[in-house]
């Protein structure tokens, strides 16, 4: 369970794009951040995706993925040219098939071999008609779907759906959200040449003027349980309403959204229903890891050089990320990333063990408040402080103007910042016994969560 939406420069307030996501997992399936740089490879090389071998890139580029610990792909990512794909379940009536790509996996692939949105575009249609698509995509428990995908570069956007091989794809023209549910309807810019004529066939539909794509592939009972309806329809809301002035903080604020039936008892019942989700019930989802990117006009380019002084010496267009690399944003600190030399904020893709370890240091915020053996009001408190803080440092900076190590030393303030606040109430939080709020049914959930993440 995913939500995903964009922002085209007509709709926001600095003329750049937006882009933001939260990846809703099973609760303990930790969101890493993953840097892999650009590699080569001999002609005629495979690479092992999460269940299956395709052919593999004679270059890849850099990519930065966000993804579950065990998977090979990514839920979302971006590369050193500004692309952005957030990848979403959708239920459909097609069949899921056997072992093969899972729509994580077509995301990192595109990441790695594209430069624009169309190239994405173009290949995850060639990646789904070569391999199709089908797997596990469960940690503790099988959940297997189809996929939707928002890609977004620096001046464009599309949605791409699919339904087993069958796919619909539209251009983005201002904003859009999507879901876990299929979106596009009768109105598309791309689609299988058999599309409308296998739901004909299906009895889905009986024309061409009768077709709708969502209506017609959806499998309506899962999709409605999934509660993507509410979600999107929030998501959707916020960004009419702002349109034309849409800024990261809009972003922030869509991402961190509850229901208001949530907001009664924030961290005592779940809801599926929430942007910002929460586990508790059948479900058993939550938010695992969101990001929000700014991202460079193309023509945007500022000039450094490495020693600090401006020269005319290199060039580069600078994407600013707000990534919070924990679960519930509405409890995790958004901080700024630049896909620079020399950070320290992502982690190796063989270092695995030191990204969960990080991911696992927030997530004992969120279970001690779980447990309401810290005060979400007084911790939240503290956290927009900081948070507005280091957003206003960040506004204030000529960004485009720093060179590496300046940008890395607002990286570095930022995790020293936000580890202070973590030891700050984890310290306070050992002096108390665990006293859960929430039903039996909750209580329960959360107990033998805690108890399997501490295994893991």
């Amino acid at each position: 369970m995913c939500d995903t939406m964009v922002a085209l420069g007509n709709s926001t307030a600095n003329g750049r794009v937006l882009f933001a996501k939260n990846s809703d997992r099973q609760p303990n399936e930790c969101h890493i951040m993953v840097r892999v740089p650009r590699r080569k490879y001999p002609k005629g090389s495979k690479v092992k995706c999460t269940y299956i071998e395709v052919d593999q890139a004679e270059e890849t580029y850099e990519v930065l993925l966000l993804k579950p610990h065990w998977i090979w792909g990514a839920e979302m990512g971006c590369n050193e040219f500004g692309l952005n794909i957030g990848n979403e379940a959708v239920f459909t009536k097609e069949p899921y098939a056997k072992d093969s790509l899972i729509g994580m996996d077509m995301l990192r692939i595109a990441l790695e071999r594209c430069k624009t949105g169309r190239e994405a575009l173009e290949l995850l249609i060639e990646l789904l008609e070569r391999y199709g698509q089908g797997g596990n995509c469960g940690y503790e428990k099988p959940f297997t779907y189809h996929n939707s995908f928002l890609i977004a570069d620096r001046s464009s956007a599309w949605v791409l759906e699919t339904a087993g091989v069958y796919w619909a794809a539209l251009q983005v023209k201002d904003i859009y959200s999507i879901s876990n549910r299929l979106s596009i309807g009768r109105e598309y810019d791309m689609a299988h040449p058999r599309l409308i004529s296998h739901a004909i066939e299906k009895g889905w539909c009986r024309s061409n003027e009768d077709f709708d794509f969502s209506k017609c592939y959806s499998n309506k009972l899962i999709t409605r349980l999934s509660g993507s309806q509410e979600r999107q329809s929030c998501s959707l809301d916020i960004l009419k309403k702002n349109k034309g002035n849409i800024k990261v903080e809009t972003m922030i604020n869509i991402l961190r959204s509850h229901t208001p039936d949530y907001e009664k008892k924030p961290y005592r019942k779940s809801s599926v229903s929430s942007i910002c989700m929460h586990a508790g019930f059948l479900y058993g989802d939550q938010t695992t890891g969101t990001y929000v990117v700014s991202l460079g006009a193309p023509d945007d380019v500022s000039v450094y050089s490495q020693n600090g002084l401006h020269e005319n010496i290199n060039t580069r267009v600078l994407d600013t990320y707000w990534i919070t690399g924990s679960s519930a944003p509405c409890l995790s600190l958004f901080k700024p990333f630049w896909m620079i030399d020399g950070e320290n904020m992502s982690f190796e893709e063989d270092n695995a063990d030191a990204a969960v370890s990080y991911w696992k240091r927030q997530e004992e915020i969120h279970r001690c408040i779980l447990e309401q053996r810290i005060n979400a009001d007084e911790y939240k408190k503290d956290r927009d402080q900081l948070e507005k803080s280091i957003m206003e440092k960040v506004a204030a900076a000529d960004i485009g103007l720093m060179n590496s190590q300046q940008l890395s030393d607002i990286m570095e303030y930022t995790l020293y910042e936000e580890k202070k606040l973590q030891e700050k109430y984890l310290s306070r939080a050992k002096a108390k016994g665990p006293a859960p709020r929430g039903n039996l049914y909750f209580n329960h959930y959360w107990r033998k969560m805690n108890g399997n993440l501490h295994k893991s």
